[in-house]
């Protein structure tokens, strides 16, 4: 979601802005002859004297400052550096004539900044302030000229130096005039952008107490809290702004406070008011459609992207949204078409490439998307390690690139990626030992997955996230009571709960303990919190039940995760699969299954699902092209192998059937111990005997023969 992070653009924007509002001293006609000494000396503020010839070197310097004051119009009308001269020159002389005089400094100071002759602007400014630290208007050029330094790429690591400079100023101007809101506004972006967050705060709340509706404070302020996570301030204070005086502006942040708190209908309110007030401003636009999005209102949400793209054809990110669209509405074809405009319009960009990368998964171009993501990781790789973006851009790379090569089980891959996103930094190896885990796990490597775990709590003792992986291994290993002891330690009695008791009861379910399974997914379905955070505790229990063979209870609590999520693809599979391994309702069975496959079309396990189904429903052709598909995207699937060798058997390919079986035996005695299924492999062994034993019959009958 757009938060208006304070960036160096955000900074600068307004510089000019500030130049223009420079205050000028007052100054007469050319036509009006300075004659008075006693007027020269009031303008100039010099000391007043009876000497004549200092009356007449004071009325000189008028005369060049008038003349100076003229060429700067001059240069401001046409941008003739000629005229830039003039008045330089002109002003040094007043100066020179008159050097007490703050009015001149102030103007020559000022002209050397409009002429790009900074140093001589910070010179001459710093010398008046010497002379008069109280002098406001010196202190506004040296912050306009410190914030435009910020531009500056050639500032290199001068740029925190020239931050503090300009915080010292606008401070002083902040308490020498308390009226200056601009100044005090400007003050405020400079501490965000130190991320000194209180000070920042303190000065818009100082701003708003004299003025409760100055937008541009409280649009700062807002966006400030919300940079601290404080959405809920942030929403307070908007609303009770926006109930009496509606800004397009201010509501527009309210959308973008209220998503923050994950109140997406009342964040898509505030978006739609803004929209209504002021039409043509496509921020509002933006917001709405980036909320519809995450709404789950796709088909609103693409009428407003279509807009855009009419008003701005050559914005990458409207095609890229629409993309995103069109791929949860499973019309991978019009994604891609999209996904093409805005890899045109911004070639090389990480979210387009990443994104590229996730439609070719979705359609199962496996090799096309690891294509994809390990060139856009070369093509960061080869940036400069200073690049700020650098480090997070590569971790996403990493990390995606990794579990596509764990899901195409090319491990060995998957392990080395891994350890590439480990050595980007310590956050990035914390994570990078757990998904070596369970990689390691998925590869039934239990021996190395608990290695890793060790090495992973020998240098990360308190991490809980590296604790609880290593607990579910030792659970997948059958040390259930060890595993449950660390998970319990990291309980705390808050809602925060929700997940440990959960974790808890599937290493019970594990270790068939299911009494205790229950027990524990009960206590974590108790814990406060929206329905939808129950999805996974009635989907767990429905699997404790079915492991059971309690099928009505399972069923109870399958229907009431789809009641709340229609597309939870897992229980779609899962439910649909325990209805058509129990051969009824088969038709239902059926249905339930299609739905998880829309939502993950190449997934060897649904496909797997489906064709048992079809093959209890003796559709035979079907189940066999759908259970090779699932043996091509699980190869090391004891199940998988398991049906297809008894369709083989059922269709009369006994040899072929006996092959199945033998690579399903192979697999079951690879499995993890908490896996193994024993009267599944006592069955296999019965089939793989009797095969053998009727080949061997029939080729005795057949050497029998004369």
């Amino acid at each position: 979601m757009k938060l208006r992070l304070i960036t160096l653009a955000v900074v600068l924007t307004g510089v000019a802005g500030a130049a223009a509002t420079a205050q000028t001293p007052p100054s007469p006609p050319p036509e009006q002859k300075p004659d008075s000494p006693a007027a020269a000396q009031e303008q100039f503020a010099g000391p007043k004297t009876d000497l004549p010839e200092k009356d007449s070197a004071r009325a000189e310097a008028y005369y060049n400052f008038t003349m100076g004051h003229i060429y700067e119009q001059q240069y401001e009308a046409t941008s003739n550096p000629e005229y830039a001269t003039k008045a330089i020159e002109a002003y040094k002389k007043a100066y020179a004539l008159d050097p007490k005089s703050q009015v001149i400094g102030e103007r020559l100071a000022e002209m050397y900044w409009k002429a790009q002759r900074i140093h001589d602007a910070v010179g001459e400014a710093q010398g008046i302030l010497k002379r008069d630290p109280d002098n406001v208007q010196s202190r506004r050029l040296l912050g306009r000229i410190y914030l435009r330094s910020l531009g500056d790429v050639s500032a290199g690591n001068g740029q925190p130096e020239t931050v503090n400079r300009a915080i010292e100023q606008y401070r002083e101007i902040n308490r020498l005039d308390p009226s200056d809101t601009e100044s005090a506004l400007w003050l405020a972006r400079l501490y965000r952008l130190k991320n000194e967050h209180d000070k920042a705060e303190q000065v818009l709340k100082s701003i708003l107490k004299n003025d409760p509706e100055n937008e541009p404070a409280v649009e700062q302020l807002t966006q400030l809290l919300m940079d601290q996570g404080k959405s809920s301030e942030a929403v307070t204070l908007l609303e009770g702004i926006t109930a009496h005086s509606p800004s397009p502006v201010l509501l527009d942040l309210l959308g973008d406070a209220r998503t923050q708190t994950h109140e997406l209908a009342k964040a898509e309110e505030a978006y739609r008011k803004a929209e209504e007030l002021d039409p043509s401003e496509l921020s509002h636009q933006r917001g709405l459609g980036q909320t519809l999005l995450a709404e789950e209102k796709y088909s609103e949400a693409l009428k407003v992207y279509q807009k855009l793209s009419d008003v701005t054809p050559d914005d990458s990110d409207v095609y890229l949204r629409i993309a995103q669209i069109y791929r949860e509405l499973h019309q991978l074809d019009k994604a891609e078409e999209n996904l093409v405009k805005a890899r045109q319009y911004a070639p090389g960009n990480l979210e387009v490439m990443y994104n590229e990368a996730m439609l070719y998964q979705a359609q199962g171009r496996y090799d096309d998307a690891i294509r994809v993501l390990s060139d856009a990781a070369t093509g960061i790789k080869g940036q400069s390690p200073t690049v700020p973006s650098r480090r997070r851009s590569l971790a996403i790379l990493y990390q995606q690139l990794g579990q596509l090569y764990r899901d195409t089980q090319n491990y060995q891959a998957a392990i080395y990626t891994f350890e590439e996103l480990g050595h980007l930094g310590e956050e990035e190896d914390r994570r990078a030992r757990m998904m070596i885990m369970d990689t390691y796990r998925a590869a039934k490597d239990l021996s190395k997955a608990l290695q890793t775990g060790k090495e992973a709590l020998a240098k990360y003792p308190a991490d809980p996230a590296i604790r609880t992986s290593h607990a579910l291994l030792l659970g997948e290993n059958g040390q259930t009571d060890e595993a449950v002891k660390i998970l319990r330690a990291q309980l705390r009695g808050e809602a925060g709960d929700r997940e440990t008791y959960l974790n808890i009861a599937q290493v019970y379910e594990r270790g068939r303990r299911y009494k205790e399974a229950e027990e524990a997914a009960r206590a974590a379905e108790v814990l406060p919190g929206q329905a939808r955070e129950n999805e996974m505790v009635w989907f767990l229990l429905g699997a404790i039940y079915e492991r059971q063979k309690f099928f009505d209870k399972a069923e109870e609590q399958f229907k009431k995760v789809l009641a709340v999520n229609p597309k939870n693809a897992p229980v779609l599979n899962y439910y649909g699969y325990m209805l058509g391994d129990l051969g009824i309702r088969l038709d239902e069975a059926e249905a339930l299954v299609q739905e998880a496959l829309k939502e993950d079309p190449f997934n060897g396990a649904y496909l797997d699902s489906l064709g048992w189904i079809y093959f209890k429903e003796n559709k035979l052709g079907a189940s066999e092209s759908t259970l090779r598909k699932a043996v091509e995207r699980e190869r090391h699937d004891a199940t998988i192998h398991s049906h297809l060798g008894d369709l083989y058997a059922k269709t009369g390919r006994g040899d072929l059937a006996a092959a199945e079986w033998e690579k399903s035996l192979v697999e079951w005695r690879r499995s993890l111990p908490a896996d193994v299924e024993t009267d599944k492999v006592a069955e296999l062994e019965k089939k793989i005997s009797q095969t053998k034993h009727r080949v061997a019959q029939k080729s005795t009958a057949t050497d029998a023969k004369p």
